[in-house]
């Protein structure tokens, strides 16, 4: 198959878009508890869409996946469910430190511990990455990376520094810079495991091409499996809170009860906008799913140098979900000096897709 890295860098780009907005049709969720509105959606980004989306695009998806080493299926899972922590941190991440840092600072970590890992696991870091031209050029292009996500950051402090309380809560209602913090940082090293779960994948996708499905669509089969792994512990986690927060009536009832704490002080029972909140739900669940679904297709152009569509997936989540947060007024009474650092830092970002893109280039253009 000829790869265009740059067609590549493309995808990314559009599964970028797809990540940085799921959050935002969340907001249209009325008095659901977070528990409830996170599984609804994640039933819809975990299961439905990428079983009927691999169902569409792949030739005997169930054969390819009997075919698939038990092996690689389990460890696939695993880092699946270990990503799953790191989601259902990261939903906390944006409650406490909004859009625009709270993806900046968990997202710095998920790209260089999902970038990095999986050649230096594999071994092929030195020989690779360090010695060859075009692994020296994805290298840097995952340095300046780096470097957008700090300037980034460093807008985002700057940006709390000058705020007020009342104008953090007026944009966040739950800011707390350091709650916020340590959260993003567990969230981002355990968010990383979902790149250690695709590469433990790859056999997946191999048997899918053997049986004639499309290079573009070949990916497809890893996410069921991945996925599945984030379901469950995102399954399991919600239950538990629907259980010791009493809201697993939600899910069902039109009305809340006078002692829940979404209902307010009023002396009657709130009406729920239950076809409105699946909608969201379902539509937040869905955006979000074809993050990854972008991402495999950008994947498959990428030549030898797969590991580096984690960096340039990162790098896009965290510009486009920039460009939500100034367009939710995140950024809103910040000064000049802090809207450059972020205008800076995202332009950073920019280029670091680019060099990222041309380094893999390097790597499939006829020597």
């Amino acid at each position: 198959m000829n790869s265009n890295p740059f067609l590549g860098v493309v995808f990314h780009w559009l599964g970028g878009l797809a990540s940085g907005s799921f959050y935002v049709p969340y907001r249209g969720v009325k008095k659901w508890s977070w528990e409830v509105y996170w599984l609804v959606g994640g039933f819809f980004s975990w299961i439905l869409a990428p079983w009927i989306l691999a169902s569409i695009n792949t030739n005997d998806l169930l054969a390819v996946l009997g075919e698939a080493p038990a092996k690689s299926i389990l460890w696939a899972y695993f880092w699946g469910t270990m990503w799953g922590l790191g989601g259902l941190t990261f939903g906390l991440t944006m409650r406490y430190l909004g859009l625009s840092l709270g993806m900046g600072v968990a997202l710095g970590y998920c790209a260089a511990f999902g970038t990095l890992m999986p050649p230096i696991f594999h071994g092929e870091f030195v020989d690779k990455v360090l010695g060859t031209s075009s692994g020296q050029v994805i290298l840097l292009g995952v340095g300046i990376c780096l470097l957008g996500i700090a300037i980034a950051g460093l807008a985002g402090r700057s940006k709390e520094r000058e705020m007020t309380e009342e104008q953090k809560k007026e944009t966040i209602k739950e800011f707390n810079f350091t709650k916020g913090i340590l959260v993003a940082t567990f969230s981002g090293v355990m968010s990383a495991s979902f790149a250690y779960g695709l590469d433990a994948a790859t056999p997946i996708a191999e048997i899918s091409l053997r049986h004639g499905t499309t290079a573009l669509w070949s990916g497809l089969p890893k996410l069921c499996v991945v996925l599945l792994g984030g379901f469950t512990t995102n399954f399991i986690w919600c239950v538990i809170l629907n259980v010791k927060n009493r809201s697993g009536y939600q899910y069902f009832s039109s009305t809340l009860r006078k002692d829940d704490p979404n209902a307010g002080n009023g002396t009657v029972n709130p009406r729920v906008p239950m076809l409105n909140n699946y909608f969201f739900s379902a539509l937040a669940g869905v955006t979000w799913y074809f993050q990854f679904f972008f991402y495999t297709m950008g994947e498959s152009q990428m030549g030898e140098y797969k590991f580096s569509s984690w960096t340039i997936h990162m790098a896009s989540i965290i510009i486009f979900s920039s460009l939500w947060g100034i367009a939710l007024h995140e950024w809103r009474g910040s000064s000049v000096s802090t809207k450059t650092k972020l205008a800076i830092g995202l332009g950073t970002l920019v280029v670091s897709t680019l060099v990222v893109g041309y380094g893999n280039y390097l790597g499939v253009a006829p020597h």
